[in-house]
């Protein structure tokens, strides 16, 4: 059973979250927060497996609440994913950085709504091709610099840069695979030995870290 935090200031989001989240057999909601505050003290009481976190909460707001349960390693397990109301959001891509596992619009359909607290408990980032071509241009719109160099990356291995490179630009473990002809197997393994070296959470750290170090650079488009 996956379990799932609800943090909303709007007590009828909160419930019609909850209506769709329970009517799945495989998900039950543990605890409803109403700010970020809130969501941090019973993240922590509960333990959930998600957190389905939105942003803009009166006091401590969801990016300030995410952080805190991201720092906090006895939550190791629990991945924060953000509710916005709008996917142009100016806070998605500090939320990424700081630790979220992903974020869905509020008008998102029911079905993927369900599959999407599916794939984040199962150790994917929830970030869409279309997402991560909006973080790139974004980079884009900012004032020209020279990345600074991450001495990180010397931990990686030739292969593991290029299948991290493929993760920025938001292709799946199977695209990956048949981009560089490895088996879906082989091509989680890169990333997941990537993951461990950079000693990040998930998947989304690898995207944020992609776009920062020039391995994702600004213009690239999926159909190339």
């Amino acid at each position: 059973m996956i379990r799932v935090l609800l943090a909303d200031d709007q007590a009828l989001v909160r419930a019609g979250f909850r209506a769709l989240l329970d009517s799945a057999p495989d998900i039950e909601v543990v605890a409803e927060a109403a700010d970020g505050a809130e969501a941090v003290r019973l993240t922590r009481a509960e333990r959930p497996d998600v957190v389905l976190m939105d942003i803009r909460m009166p006091g401590v707001d969801g990016l300030d609440a995410t952080g805190r349960i991201v720092a906090d390693p006895t939550l190791e397990r629990t991945r924060v994913v953000i509710l916005t109301t709008f996917d142009l959001d100016e806070y998605i891509f500090e939320a990424l950085r700081g630790g979220a596992s992903g974020f869905l619009v509020k008008d998102t359909e029911p079905r993927d709504l369900l599959q999407a607290v599916r794939v984040v408990h199962g150790g994917e980032a929830l970030l869409s091709p279309g997402v991560t071509q909006r973080l790139i241009a974004d980079f884009a719109r900012r004032p020209a610099s020279s990345p600074a160099p991450d001495t990180r990356l010397n931990r990686l291995t030739d292969r593991e840069r290029e299948v991290m490179a493929l993760v920025g630009r938001g292709l799946s473990n199977e695209e990956i695979a048949r981009e560089l002809v490895l088996s879906p197997a082989t091509a989680k393994t890169h990333v997941s030995r990537a993951m461990v070296k950079l000693g990040v959470r998930d998947r989304a750290q690898l995207v944020v870290i992609a776009y920062e170090s020039a391995l994702v650079t600004p213009g690239w488009s999926r159909g190339e």
